[in-house]
């Protein structure tokens, strides 16, 4: 009897080993494969490197976990609606790179050619207009009134400050048919008769110099040069100002005429009144007939 109570109790540490033992094994076998684990994707035969959504994914977290902001992620992915949805097995663009394995080509079969690698696309940061008007600012008083005109013969110059972009158009004097007023020369708009900006003249926002040259003959009013600071979505207007020379030789001979004219009428005046006063003085000083001495 007592050989079997030590032999029970020396057997229970080794019974609570063995169901330890195969309660660790029971869990590692009900756990999932690959939790925890993250394969990096690969790229597709035409360069392009796919991840597949998994359940719970968003936006910001497909970003975070592949080092890439939520605008990069929009620009890859158009088919992505504004609230940035995703869904379990959808297939998400995470980037650009070399093409994962040359495409196995079965003799007599189609010939497969890989798509080219397109770049990386860039954020948009918007785009602005600068609209130039050089106009005839015949009172040379540096402000363009209503009946001074656009100058032509001129040339309007826009570059931004970091380079990229450096555009020159000759300066006009056409009407705007829709204010009637002096027409601007807009760079980053849309040119006559189209309804999308080319590449070659769309204006990023920042920072430009913005320069006119007057034509022969003319003298600037105001200051040829300009830098300017512009916003996405904004458009600056900038006048510049030249006075004919022919206008600024003859308005000082015209005011000495019209003083001279006036000092004419002056003197005149002034000689008919002492002829007036000399002759009531003489007058005054000469004998009466009738008076008797």
């Amino acid at each position: 009897m007592m050989k079997t109570k030590y032999f029970f109790l020396l057997s229970l540490p080794v019974l609570f080993a063995l169901l330890v033992g195969l309660s660790f094994s029971a869990q590692a076998a009900e756990a999932p494969q690959g939790i925890g684990q993250y394969q990096t994707p690969t790229a597709q035969p035409d360069g392009r490197i796919i991840y597949i959504a998994q359940a719970g994914d968003t936006c910001i977290k497909i970003g975070l976990l592949h080092n890439i902001d939520e605008n990069q992620l929009r620009s890859m992915n158009p088919d992505l609606d504004e609230n940035c949805t995703v869904i379990a097995g959808q297939q998400i663009m995470i980037g650009v790179g070399g093409p994962a394995a040359e495409p196995t080509v079965t003799p007599g079969g189609p010939t497969v050619t890989p798509l080219p690698v397109s770049p990386t696309p860039t954020p948009f940061t918007g785009l602005t207009e600068i609209c130039v008007l050089l106009f005839d600012d015949v009172n040379g008083n540096a402000i363009r009134e209503e009946l001074e005109l656009g100058l032509a013969g001129g040339a309007i110059s826009v570059t931004n400050a970091l380079g990229g972009y450096s555009q020159t158009r000759d300066s006009i004097s056409e009407i705007d048919l829709n204010t009637l007023e002096p027409a601007y020369i807009c760079f980053g708009a849309p040119p006559p008769g189209q309804e999308e900006v080319p590449d070659a003249e769309k204006l990023p926002e920042g920072k430009y110099t913005v320069s006119a040259a007057i034509p022969d003959g003319y003298n600037p009013t105001s200051t040829l040069s300009y830098e300017i600071e512009v916003k996405a979505g904004e458009t600056a207007y900038v006048a510049f100002g030249a006075q004919s020379q022919d206008s600024t030789l003859v308005e000082p001979e015209a005011e000495t005429g019209s003083n001279s004219g006036l000092l004419g009428i002056i003197g005149g005046l002034l000689l008919l009144g002492g002829g007036g006063l000399a002759w009531y003085a003489t007058r005054m000083n000469k004998p009466s007939a009738n008076m008797k001495y």
